[in-house]
């Protein structure tokens, strides 16, 4: 009986770490990985389950204590690292949302962005397009910089 149970508990730990994990973006530019489907969101594919590691982890080293002050517990300056590389991450994310918005909105050409031609139509000018140019920058840099803030999280944690 307890054989059975095992090898019932074995089959479903293969089956849990054969699941498919689907990546999403959300409108706002938010990847999600998820095993279920994200309302609202574009699926942008599949991604491989990890491997399982093999044998022990590697001891993770302390780097509380090369980092805190000496009269400081090591915990507070690490908590204080997560909550600023946090609100870094929050307000990167504003600043895409708000160059995205910009870019989206700047889409209708303004007055003086269109240039007769002979025929008597009308096609876009060099400062439409100068316009367009700098909206993309912007959602670029702004996406570079959540890049960076997450990462930063990331290594805080």
């Amino acid at each position: 009986m307890r054989f059975s149970v095992f090898l019932l508990l074995l089959g479903l730990a293969g089956a849990v770490a054969a699941q498919t994990v689907y990546r999403y973006v959300t409108p706002d530019g938010r990847t999600i990985f998820s095993d279920q489907p994200v309302p609202g969101a574009k699926l942008q594919g599949t991604v491989a389950a990890p491997t399982p590691p093999s044998g022990t982890p590697p001891p993770r080293p302390s780097s509380d204590a090369r980092r805190t002050a000496p009269n400081e517990p090591p915990g507070e300056a690490r908590v204080q690292r997560l909550r600023d590389a946090t609100a870094e991450v929050e307000a990167a994310q504003q600043d895409l949302a708000q160059a995205r918005l910009r870019l989206d909105a700047g889409k209708e050409p303004l007055p003086g962005e269109r240039t007769g031609t002979a025929t008597g139509g009308s096609r876009l000018n060099d400062a439409y397009w100068a316009r367009q140019a700098a909206n993309e920058e912007a959602v670029r840099k702004a996406q570079d910089r959540l890049d960076a803030a997450v990462a930063a999280r990331n290594a805080a944690l």
